[in-house]
């Protein structure tokens, strides 16, 4: 069964995460599979622009904890979203956590409805946002993500914008504030618009450049420490980690 669905529509490719089970998580299957996707829509001569949304209530949940992908393959998606030749926009109508924010940052324009809300949770469960840090740290306002990386603390749409984690927070429905942003990608030049994502991303694909194996190498680590073994099993044991206070 597919984990990501494709509707195509006048030259933009809905990419629709569809994994209701586990809220949409980042299980190495639906890395492999959303990956190979955005593989195919930079290939093909008829995608002018590509759109990554979800199905449910929630955009992702973050990594799959019982089927999580390797932290270079999920590099190697997030480094796809910068660098596909197509402006990736982020259709954002629910829940985000953890390693979702890593595909909302990673894509070039991120619409959100005020249904939307965020939290890096990564150190509620013993880790850090290290692999998710590439796209996000070039983009984001440093004190919020000091603040909000630190703590796990959730926030909304509108403080979303204030940061830079989306660009637009829709007053009505999301479909309606995405409409003229679709319709502006469709009357543009493809070459132009890949070369000026490619002007646009220069300092997150440095940061890729630059950190991606040590990071993912980092991921690996936190994820085998004694913190992390106990804040999944509190997790997936619906309790407070031993360390919480």
């Amino acid at each position: 069964m597919s984990l990501v669905r494709r509707r195509d529509e006048r030259g933009v490719v809905t990419l629709t995460l569809d994994s209701p089970h586990n809220r949409n998580a980042l299980s190495a299957p639906l890395v492999d599979e959303l990956g190979e996707e955005l593989r195919a829509c930079g290939e093909d001569g008829d995608v002018r622009a590509v759109v990554l949304t979800h199905t449910g209530t929630t955009f992702s949940a973050g990594a799959d904890l019982k089927e999580p992908p390797e932290p270079l393959t999920f590099v190697g998606l997030l480094r796809r979203l910068v660098t596909v030749p197509k402006p990736v926009v982020a259709r954002v109508d629910g829940h985000v956590r953890a390693g979702g924010l890593g595909l909302v940052g990673a894509c070039d324009i991120a619409v959100a409805s005020r249904a939307a809300d965020f939290a890096f949770t990564e150190v509620r469960i013993g880790v850090a946002p290290a692999v998710i840090s590439l796209p996000l740290l070039p983009r984001l306002d440093p004190r919020a993500a000091g603040r909000y990386c630190l703590t796990g603390e959730r926030f909304d749409a509108a403080e979303a914008a204030r940061i830079g984690l989306v660009t637009q927070v829709a007053d009505g429905a999301v479909d309606e504030a995405l409409a003229p942003v679709l319709e502006g990608l469709r009357g543009s030049a493809p070459s132009a618009l890949a070369a000026t994502k490619e002007l646009l991303t220069a300092r997150v694909r440095d940061a890729f450049d630059r950190d991606g194996a040590r990071l993912a190498d980092e991921s690996l680590r936190l994820f085998g420490s004694a913190d992390a073994r106990e804040g999944v099993t509190a997790f997936l044991e619906r309790r407070d980690p031993a360390w919480a206070l």
